[in-house]
């Protein structure tokens, strides 16, 4: 069974997705992979994983959540997971670039798009912090939720001030 619930972000509206014990989906409205709802699909806005990631999204846009602990089940190639892993360990207000993603998996730079190309399947934004990843020259690149919401993210944690300058929005 599949668990869903939405809600009105400072951001708009995000879709949770949950399994039976842990939280499998984080979406904003209209991003790209935006999953399809189906007939599989249950609302539940009860259901504990996503009450549970609804409080700390809430409690992170406050500015009182910089740690998330709610159960994630992530889906995806081994490659993938070896990338969202990589993401979840940037910290709050740091940015990376694909590269340096690239580096730290030992698969070198060159493959930096295909880290890029990972990180834009991250299931589950903002709790894995894809947003954080910024290319090699420090420019906005490729956030399933739209550059304007990176932006904002970023902004939110303070990695504007961290990345030396204004982040740049890469048109």
């Amino acid at each position: 069974m599949i668990y869903y619930d939405s809600w009105a972000s400072p951001l708009g509206e995000i879709t949770l997705r949950a399994n039976e014990h842990a939280l499998t989906g984080v979406f904003f409205s209209g991003q790209k992979y935006f999953p399809v709802l189906n007939a599989e699909w249950r609302s539940m806005p009860e259901h504990p994983p996503l009450c549970q990631a609804r409080d700390e999204i809430e409690d992170f846009f406050a500015g009182t959540r910089r740690h998330f602990s709610v159960p994630l089940q992530l889906d995806g190639s081994a490659f993938q997971q070896r990338v969202w892993r990589a993401l979840a360990e940037i910290p709050y207000g740091t940015v990376v670039s694909y590269g340096e993603i690239a580096r730290r998996l030992g698969v070198g730079r060159e493959h930096a798009r295909a880290v890029g190309s990972a990180t834009g399947r991250n299931p589950i934004s903002i709790i894995v912090p894809c947003h954080r990843v910024l290319s090699s020259i420090g420019k906005l690149t490729g956030y399933a939720g739209g550059l304007d919401r990176k932006h904002a993210l970023l902004t939110l944690e303070g990695a504007d001030a961290v990345a030396g300058s204004n982040l740049e929005l890469a048109l």
